[in-house]
């Protein structure tokens, strides 16, 4: 056994005095739930934090004996102080109604009597989840699921050569950064551009310009053509529809906005980490900017918000400049207008590319600058602009009828085409810097980006067309949009391609699903022979050994995922190649392009289009039903908040409409309570986090001070740091960063199962020993015994605290760190402990905006 194992190892001091300790709760009650639990009636996402006062925690610094405490942080799927803490008598401690820390209320004045918990923490417990499973306005963050997925792609680039000898490649990365700002750029205009496809093309164009929905007594009958109202002309008619997109950029703007307030604009504590000492090449979640992304997200949500109003602007003016092009009888002064509100909005889109390439994330220090010319300006200027392409396309113009379709397809296929471009580009620039620094723990070698990123635009796409097709087929009747009888023209040719891949694509996943099932089986089988051994003098039960085996072999497909997801990125890239090559070569939809071809070609290729259509007209139901049930329902809106939690752990850096960072809220908070605590008693601490939480918790302690380090030990469990975010985010959880928190940690211990799908050792190599404890034994007893009386559960993610391993662990945590303060002498106040708190705007430094290593 290591010096680091001894070193935590040591016998727990027995209770001086007869107060109950504190004990979890029984196995089969999670006190601390994690990614696979269900949420409770007692989760605070369900009811409100209680809004106690705040207990008074007495000020008694330097206490002996030292006291200790324990912080406790839950997972994603949330608890409540009660389930957490094992008591249902809570209090909180500090916080407020979204997070707090709470205690049980019998240690609401532990510090003024350290004496009665002499070898024993005060426990407390951390609730957060409130962060990402609040009202019901969270329901509409589902529509920002595209957006999340590809700010989650800025952040799962590989990791850049570290080292003296090493160069950091600073340009790669920010080359890097710059691509994956352009896709998100490019999914914020296609939304808008769908957005107008639907208000603009297929209402105010074509079916507004149609007989059969402007009949008298019809919702569209005031814009009938033929009516001889006001709004009967083309151009008032998209300019009335140009609304609906714009209010939808209104929404989205608003949402970054609020959430920006709440979170990115919220001052960090400046005594957590020193910017003139750091070094380039210390972790980054260890910078000291690097949860406060105030400065990026308001750049980039002006430039995001003047995209969609410029796209907005583009739909209503191409048409009406193209007929006062070949008008005759157009107004010299129309058309010069029209020439110059369309090199109005080409300049408009090229500053907004400009804004958005321009600069990354600053991380080396918080920066509370803003770039106000950009924040203000640029969304005012694109509205402004956009009035008056209202103003243009709503002049008279007799005689201008609406035909056919308005210039979707070129449109759609120009994103799609830069989409696909912009992936390869990205799979090219990651490849390059996994081969600078090679890891092969590293997702898909490298490429998990480009991999999320590509499934980020098929979202997009999906979504967006599926819209489109949906409002089309209710428009048409019975018939199918862009066949030969159809009364519409219909959406774009594009689209009803995109829909015809769908089915070949989920035929090909349900195969690899098969093939994955078909390896699990026969893995579960060869795992089974051996089970029973594993618990010595216990009788051979084939069933309680299948179903063992059952849950290592589940959990061992988390480890499959990388090259699901790379099957399915790959699968999506060819088949929408395919799709933009038939739209643009034939021009017309798949079961129209087919006719003639051989029988069995012709009913392939309406058969995909029609069933395509529908499933995802039923995707898109489905999706509304399950936003309409998250706004009314708490328990389904702490479902989706699971799917944030996951999602939303990253700052905002690549897609400001993204769900907000829930992160730059919790890390701040545990690293003001760790700092704070410890230096005004002098005590010990322990952050015990579960799933998400030992996240959390990994990130608040990079954030502390070397004096606060000191003082703190970490204990994880059930933990994704290197199973997830180390394969996925290798730049910022590799080895080396986790090698980097091993050594700066005085004692860290994590603890696993082979049954938890989602945690897993943490370090890697021949120090892992020195971390890791595990696998624990799962289920804790294999058959029946005196001690076991009833099947032992198999607790897979949850119930680690039931294990004799934690309590074990968390002692010998808590005896290391006393020995290492007495023999540090008496205790002084800790260095740095108690953070301050910066001003909200500064404007001293002038530091660089993209500094080496940073996420470009």
């Amino acid at each position: 056994m290591s010096a680091a194992i001894r070193r935590c190892s040591a016998p727990r001091t027995p209770r001086t005095t007869a107060r109950a300790p504190y004990a979890p709760p029984p196995a089969g009650g999670s006190p601390v739930r994690g990614l696979g639990s269900a949420p409770t009636a007692r989760d605070p996402g369900a009811a409100p934090i209680p809004t106690r006062a705040e207990a008074p925690v007495p000020d008694r610094p330097h206490t002996e004996p030292p006291l200790a405490l324990e912080l406790l942080v839950h997972g994603v799927a949330g608890a409540s102080p009660a389930e957490l803490l094992g008591d249902p008598r809570t209090v909180r401690v500090t916080g407020d109604s979204t997070a707090a820390v709470f205690r049980r209320t019998d240690d609401a004045d532990a510090e003024a009597h350290p004496e009665r918990y002499a070898g024993q923490p005060v426990p407390e417990a951390y609730c957060w989840s409130r962060l990402t499973s609040g009202n019901g306005a969270r329901a509409l963050w589902l529509l920002l699921l595209p957006f999340m997925v590809a700010n989650l792609a800025h952040w799962a680039r590989p990791a850049a050569p570290t080292g003296p000898a090493a160069h950091p490649a600073p340009r790669t990365v920010r080359t890097y950064g710059v691509l994956v700002r352009i896709l998100a750029l490019s999914l914020t205009v296609l939304l808008i551009a769908a957005a107008c496809e639907v208000a603009l093309d297929l209402v105010a164009w074509q079916c507004a310009g149609a007989a059969g929905c402007t009949a008298p007594g019809s919702p569209l009958g005031f814009l009938a053509p033929d009516g001889g109202g006001w709004w009967s002309q083309p151009g008032r008619r998209l300019a009335l529809g140009a609304l609906v997109p714009t209010a939808l950029t209104g929404l989205l703007w608003y949402l970054s906005n609020r959430t920006w307030s709440a979170y990115e604009s919220q001052p960090p504590p400046a005594g957590a980490a020193d910017p003139d000492t750091a070094s380039d090449t210390a972790p980054a979640l260890g910078r000291p900017g690097f949860w406060y992304g105030r400065r990026i997200v308001a750049r980039l949500r002006a430039a995001h918000t003047a995209a969609g109003l410029l796209t907005v602007a583009v739909a209503v003016s191409a048409p009406t400049a193209a007929h006062d092009r070949r008008a005759e009888a157009t107004a010299p002064a129309l058309e010069a207008l029209g020439w110059i509100t369309q090199a109005l909005l080409g300049a408009g889109a090229v500053t907004v590319a400009w804004v958005v390439c321009r600069r990354g994330r600053s991380e080396d220090r918080p920066d509370h600058r803003l770039d106000r010319a950009a924040v203000c300006l640029l969304p005012g200027a694109a509205l402004a602009l956009l009035a008056a392409v209202l103003l243009h396309a709503c002049w008279s113009r007799p005689g201008w009828t609406s035909t056919g379709r308005l210039p979707g397809d070129f449109a759609f296929g120009v994103i799609m085409l830069g989409q696909g471009l912009c992936v390869l580009a990205l799979a090219a620039v990651a490849r390059h810097l996994h081969r600078r620094a090679p890891d092969p723990a590293a997702a898909l070698r490298g490429l998990g980006g480009p991999a999320v990123a590509m499934l980020g635009c098929a979202l997009g796409g999906v979504m967006s067309g599926g819209v489109a097709q949906r409002v089309a087929d209710w428009m048409d009747g019975g018939a199918t949009p862009g066949m030969a009888g159809a009364p519409l023209p219909g959406p774009p040719v594009l689209l009803s391609w995109q829909a015809a891949v769908l089915p070949p694509l989920l035929l090909v996943l349900a195969l690899l699903a098969a093939w994955f099932a078909a390896g699990a089986a026969r893995t579960r089988r060869r795992l089974a022979a051996a089970v029973a051994a594993e618990y010595p003098g216990e009788s051979p039960d084939e069933a309680r050994s299948r179903r063992i085996a059952g849950a290592r072999t589940a959990a061992a497909l988390t480890d499959s995922a990388p090259w699901f997801v790379a099957a399915v990125s790959g699968i999506t890239l060819v088949l929408g190649a395919g799709a933009l090559a038939g739209a643009w070569l034939s021009g017309q939809v798949p079961g129209e392009a087919a006719r003639g071809a051989p029988p069995l070609l012709e009913t392939a290729a309406r058969t995909a289009q029609d069933a395509g259509s529908w499933l995802i007209g039923l995707g898109i139901a489905l999706f509304a039903a399950w936003g309409r049930r998250a706004y009314r329902d708490p328990a389904a809106r702490r479902t989706i908040g699971i799917l944030w939690d996951v999602g939303t752990f990253w700052p905002r850096a690549a897609h400001p409409f993204a769900p907000p960072c829930y992160a730059e809220r919790a890390v701040p908070d545990l690293t003001w309570r760790m700092a704070g605590w410890t230096g005004r008693t002098g005590g010990r601490l322990v952050i015990s986090g579960h799933s998400q939480g030992s996240v959390l918790a990994a990130a608040a302690v990079w954030q502390l001070p070397p004096p606060v380090r000191r003082r703190v030990a970490l204990l994880t469990y059930g933990s994704p740091l290197a199973r997830l975010y180390g394969r996925w985010f290798p730049a910022y959880f590799g080895p080396g960063q986790l090698t980097a928190l091993h050594r700066d940690v005085d004692c860290w211990r994590n603890l696993w199962r082979a049954t938890d799908p989602i945690g897993g050792p943490a370090l890697p190599g021949p120090d892992s020993p020195e971390v890791d404890r595990g696998p624990l034994a799962d289920p804790l007893a294999y058959g029946r015994s005196a001690r076991h009386p009833l099947p032992a559960p198999i607790l897979g993610h949850a119930d680690y605290q039931a294990d004799p391993a934690f309590a074990a662990e968390r002692a010998a945590l808590l005896a290391r760190l006393e020995r290492a303060a007495r023999a540090a002498g008496p205790r002084t106040a800790v260095a740095g402990g108690m953070p301050a708190q910066r001003p909200g705007v500064s404007k001293g430094w002038e530091a660089s905006a993209d500094p080496p290593g940073t996420a470009g």
